[in-house]
């Protein structure tokens, strides 16, 4: 496929006008819920051949938050797409100001393989609400997915308003040669640099959804059962494969054994007596990665899990203690099956230290108490997150959704994705009469009467 051609004839599409139209917006958002309905069975199986899921977890985590997202949309896209209107300065009187929106043009989307059904079409969802035109460019490493998803966006669109590029780094590369005019990178850090520095070369601007070792704290009035159930969920959901997976656990001391136990107990529970076997565990994407997680096993100390199956890529959701920050499972994101718990003594000394590391993606705490979670809540940065709870803060459309620092910039999700896709521009309506006294000459006028105005 030419990369450029592709690039030139979106931007001549979107030159028309036709996806500025509100109601054509609307059009195109039904038409991708309508295809979602038809392909449903289709997208679930594709995500069953990649990364193990089973139906329920396939429309739960994916699908169905796409067509929440995409009903969400639909609502609100005509009061999103509304002119706001805004005072004038005393200065410039009479004026008003209005907030004319409108999209930034042809955007490149880029997802990872971990939700690929979830992270392609979440962005282009808003990217459509926006106005813009699309490149959808999914991961080689889902290649049913990928497949499935050109398939429905095939159906659903002509390639000059929404085109799906399948392959891997070289049409990537390729790609980011190109002059869009919004990039929506969603993956790994050090990708998301090298997009960033690609989007430099056209002075692109750019919304890195990026990821980072994710810390849970329970707090010494924590109920330790509610913290177990969730994040037995919470962590093991796609085989730990979730940028917004609890990475690691921060227990108090005296509640360790109590929270290991519970955890374990929650495990059997999800998974049965063999996780290996279980038709509800995911299997890890490639054998790079399934390599990579066996090496971070032997960190600490097992209590829970451990063991693997080479043949089905699957990793038994494993509990570590005794870990130190200096093993190699706290030295990057694991992504994976594998949980360590930490112990601390003294709060206010853990959140010190927290707050020297990277700003993670997201953070949870659990604790009964209000005050306390306002307390780690505004201990230092991190993108989002869940009082006594985990991941499902992602799940609310109003809710913004993205990282800081090390973990991204930009937004998503609801009108903030929306508003990610749209340019705001500033408009000053005057009227014929106006102050003089801006016009030169200024001799002879009163400093003191234009700081009344200013």
């Amino acid at each position: 496929m030419d990369m450029t051609q592709l690039v030139e004839r979106q931007k001549r599409f979107f030159s028309t006008g036709a996806t500025r139209n509100v109601e054509n917006r609307k059009k195109a958002l039904n038409t991708l819920l309508q295809g979602l309905e038809r392909r449903e069975e289709e997208l679930l199986a594709a995500l069953k051949a990649d990364l193990g899921k089973g139906a329920f977890e396939g429309y739960m985590s994916e699908v169905g938050m796409v067509r929440a997202e995409a009903r969400h949309a639909l609502k609100h896209v005509a009061k999103w797409s509304r002119p706001k209107r805004v005072k004038g300065p005393l200065s410039q009187f009479p004026s008003r100001g209005e907030i004319l929106r409108e999209p930034y043009g042809t955007a490149l989307i880029i997802a990872p393989w971990n939700y690929p059904v979830q992270l392609n079409l979440v962005p282009l969802i808003s990217a459509l609400a926006a106005g813009c035109t699309a490149v959808v460019k999914p991961s080689a490493y889902a290649p049913a997915t990928s497949h499935a998803l050109a398939q429905l966006l095939g159906e659903c669109f002509p390639p000059e308003y929404v085109a799906v590029v399948e392959g891997g780094r070289a049409e990537n590369t390729a790609l980011l040669e190109q002059p869009f005019d919004r990039i929506f990178f969603t993956g790994s850090p050090a990708v998301g640099r090298t997009v960033m520095a690609a989007a430099a070369k056209h002075l692109t601007p750019v919304t890195l959804e990026l990821g980072g070792k994710s810390p849970v704290i329970l707090l010494s009035d924590a109920d330790v059962a509610l913290a177990a159930h969730r994040l037995a969920w919470g962590k093991f959901l796609n085989a730990g494969q979730t940028c917004v997976a609890p990475d690691h656990v921060w227990v108090p001391s005296r509640l360790r054994d109590a929270f290991v136990e519970a955890i374990q107990g929650e495990i059997a529970k999800l998974y049965g007596p063999d996780p290996l076997h279980s038709g509800d565990l995911g299997c890890i994407i490639n054998e790079k990665h399934f390599q990579r997680l066996l090496k971070l096993l032997p960190s600490g100390r097992t209590v829970c899990g451990g063991t693997w199956e080479e043949e089905s890529r699957k990793i038994a959701p494993t509990v570590l203690v005794d870990v130190t920050e200096e093993d190699p499972v706290m030295g990057e994101e694991i992504f994976g099956p594998i949980l360590p718990v930490l112990t601390y003594d003294n709060l206010d000394e853990l959140l010190a230290h927290l707050a020297q590391k990277p700003h993670p993606l997201a953070l949870y705490v659990f604790t009964r108490s209000s005050e306390g979670a306002q307390k780690v809540l505004t201990a230092f940065p991190f993108g989002g997150g869940c009082v006594n709870d985990a991941v499902v803060h992602l799940t609310c459309p109003d809710l913004p959704f993205g990282g800081v620092g090390e973990s991204g910039m930009g937004r998503c999700h609801g009108r903030y994705g929306f508003d990610t896709f749209t340019h705001e521009k500033g408009i000053l309506w005057r009227g014929k009469m106006e102050v003089a006294l801006r016009y030169p000459p200024h001799k002879g006028k009163s400093l003191s009467m234009l700081k009344k105005f200013m």
